[in-house]
């Protein structure tokens, strides 16, 4: 039977569910969290966000920024991409985009409520 400590069940949520991290060319980095490994009103939060974008006549730039804040671990950081992105919806959309394909696996097992 196999045995594993706990460092080592972490280790490998840690490996699996990693973050998906924006170099800022700075020396700052932002570390968009995987959702399975955000707090659950923060998983909630993020999913009106993706229910909000789909709706007809939704403010695109406004949400896109909104859920890269909700998802940074640093809301300095999130404002300095932010920043940088000087609202350029298809950047937005790309990094959204990258975000949703490197959590795919653990988006889809998030449990809604």
């Amino acid at each position: 039977m196999a045995s594993y400590t706990l460092d080592d069940i972490r280790a490998a949520a840690d490996a699996k569910y990693a973050s998906t991290d924006i170099d800022l060319g700075t020396g700052d980095v932002v570390h968009l969290v995987n959702p399975l490994r955000l707090p659950k009103a923060s998983r909630d939060k993020l999913h009106e966000l993706q229910d909000r974008l789909e709706k007809d006549g939704a403010d695109q730039q406004v949400l896109l920024e909104d859920a890269i804040r909700l998802v940074s671990d640093n809301g300095q950081k999130a404002d300095a991409l932010l920043t940088e992105i000087g609202g350029d919806l298809a950047v937005l959309a790309q990094i959204f985009e990258t975000y949703g394909e490197s959590t795919q696996v653990g988006e889809a097992s998030a449990s809604r409520g």
